[in-house]
């Protein structure tokens, strides 16, 4: 079985990038790193928790384009512009992961679009 194309191709500020929403390999869905957009543009205003909540929406609208939920997502990588902003990102995130939630790991670093916090993710979901 070959790679499966995941949903429509993303649009950031009228530019269709070169990359999928999500790709299908087996039995396992990869999700293209997901920052806060509004309206088709990158969302620069808004508190992390307010950023967090965004992406972490985007992310479950694409993994159901996939057939699949946040309860089949067993990898997170988070990217946080400011180390003073986990607390805030953490909080949200657990509203999205209360039970059994998936590995994680989180880093510090600088994004290439103007926004606090950018979140990929694996899901398994076996194919019927």
């Amino acid at each position: 079985m070959g790679k499966q194309i995941i949903g429509d191709p993303l649009v950031i500020n009228g530019r269709r990038l070169s990359l999928s929403r999500a790709v299908r390999a087996g039995d396992f869905v990869f999700l293209t790193g997901q920052v806060p957009m509004q309206s088709d543009a990158v969302m620069t205003h808004g508190s992390i928790e307010d950023q967090t909540r965004a992406v972490l929406e985007d992310i479950t609208k694409t993994l159901a384009l996939a057939g699949c939920d946040r309860n089949d997502v067993v990898k997170s990588m988070v990217w946080l512009t400011n180390q003073d902003d986990f607390p805030g990102f953490n909080s949200v995130y657990s509203e999205y992961f209360p039970e059994n939630p998936p590995a994680r790991s989180a880093i510090v670093s600088d994004l290439l679009v103007d926004a606090k916090v950018e979140i990929e993710v694996v899901a398994f979901k076996p194919q019927p």
